[in-house]
């Protein structure tokens, strides 16, 4: 088991994980950039599959993938609205957590460009949607 110490933003305290590869998984849920700009997009409101495919600009059944994706992580919840599904953010902390990765990588810009560690390991070596 893992222990971390905790204290971003002022915040102190002992996380415990015992499963690192799960907390590796949930951040791969994110790097992908068009399920994380629907993440973001989510973020503001509660948004259809219909809003989704317009903000993302990729086809229905690419969204809907996405979608399934961040709800499979735990991300977003969908409800049923008659025909229509409705995706939204209901743990205030995935908020968090888009603001502080936003912040993290503004501040390191110049080292997340030089990495190719990250590029390489991708299929086809880059980040795809």
């Amino acid at each position: 088991m893992t222990s971390i110490t905790a204290n971003p933003s002022g915040r102190t305290g002992t996380l415990e994980c015992g499963h690192l590869d799960t907390v590796a998984k949930f951040f791969r849920a994110l790097g992908d950039p068009t399920r994380l700009g629907l993440l973001v997009f989510i973020l503001g409101a509660e948004r259809t599959v219909a809003e989704c495919v317009a903000h993302a600009g990729i086809s229905q059944p690419r969204v809907s993938v996405h979608l399934s994706c961040l709800v499979d992580c735990g991300y977003v919840v969908a409800r049923r609205d008659g025909r229509k599904l409705r995706y939204r953010v209901e743990d205030p902390r995935v908020a968090d957590l888009v603001v502080a990765a936003h912040a993290l990588a503004a501040s390191n810009t110049e080292a997340l460009a030089a990495c190719l560690v990250i590029d390489a390991a991708a299929p086809g070596g880059g980040e795809r949607s």
